[in-house]
């Protein structure tokens, strides 16, 4: 069968319409996913931004084929996520919230494991040439129960590179780890980007956002309500108010003032003058979460 879409020849990941609702307490219908629509150049580092409740993760499980959408169309190295879910599966590699690796093994066995049940030639060597690749050569015959977290992440993306795949998910990388294991996995993404692969990432960090996405989208209240670059979205807030010094709008500056949340935030800080001198640009989802637990995930 040949490929969906060929004129999408430039584009990894396509999403049109998306739409999803999961049933709620006392049968109440809970429309997470209203009509999305974005796309993923190949290559690209793409981010996936979002507040409580978005389905950010809901539009993660959709592309990799652990949970059905209601309605819309989404293509991922050009097949059908719907109509052709086991060559999507070949082309993709997931890599969840929580690291999927086996605590009482070795790095190395690890990824000789994964390259065995992927059936890949030569698992020892692809799995030394990883380890070197991610900087794990010297803790290779240790057990991951004694890795770090950006070790044990690291290994976890390494793991999702067996079998070449030419589009990685990566869902919230760096919840959990320290600032320098944040930043390990951050270069570790932009290396996998430099080589060509195309990385689609949620995030609830908006400075990792800022770091690392070529390009980003927000979701909000079931729909993509901005995307672009970030020097695009920064046309989208206000021009910076000259006083003393020219104060350029963050990422999170300008994530609440399109989500019109930012008068509220203003005012919180007015009111007492301590809130919000570390502010928190946390915005996990909890509908997220609960959709991959109905999808077994």
């Amino acid at each position: 069968m040949e490929q969906s879409t060929a004129i999408e020849v430039d584009v990894a990941v396509l999403v049109k319409g998306i739409l999803k609702s999961f049933e709620g307490p006392k049968g109440a219908t809970n429309k997470v996913l209203k009509g999305v629509d974005f796309g993923v150049k190949r290559g690209e580092i793409f981010a996936l931004l979002g507040s409580n409740g978005a389905g950010k993760t809901t539009i993660i499980n959709i592309l990799s084929t652990l949970m059905k959408s209601d309605g819309g169309t989404a293509l991922v190295n050009n097949f059908d996520v719907a109509k052709e879910p086991g060559k999507v599966r070949q082309s993709i590699s997931l890599t969840g919230q929580f690291a999927a690796v086996d605590d009482i093994l070795t790095g190395r066995e690890n990824l000789i494991l994964i390259a065995k049940l992927r059936s890949v030639a030569n698992p020892a060597k692809v799995a030394d040439e990883l380890l070197e690749r991610f900087g794990l050569t010297e803790a290779a015959n240790r057990r991951v129960s004694t890795y770090s977290g950006g070790m044990t992440r690291r290994l976890d993306i390494a793991m999702s590179l067996i079998g070449k795949p030419a589009v990685i998910f990566l869902d919230e990388p760096t919840t959990g780890l320290d600032p320098e294991g944040r930043h390990e996995v951050w270069k570790t993404i932009k290396e996998l980007a430099d080589g060509g692969t195309t990385i689609l990432l949620t995030t609830h960090y908006l400075d990792e956002a800022e770091e690392l996405a070529d390009k980003m989208a927000i979701l909000h209240g079931g729909t993509i309500i901005a995307q672009g670059s970030l020097g695009e979205l920064k046309k989208l807030f206000p021009p910076a108010k000259v006083e003393y010094v020219e104060k350029q709008p963050s990422l999170e500056d300008i994530f609440l003032a399109i989500i019109g949340r930012k008068a509220d935030l203003n005012a919180s800080r007015n009111a007492d003058p301590n809130a919000g001198t570390n502010t928190s640009s946390n915005v996990r989802s909890d509908t997220d979460q609960n959709a991959n637990r109905k999808a077994g995930n």
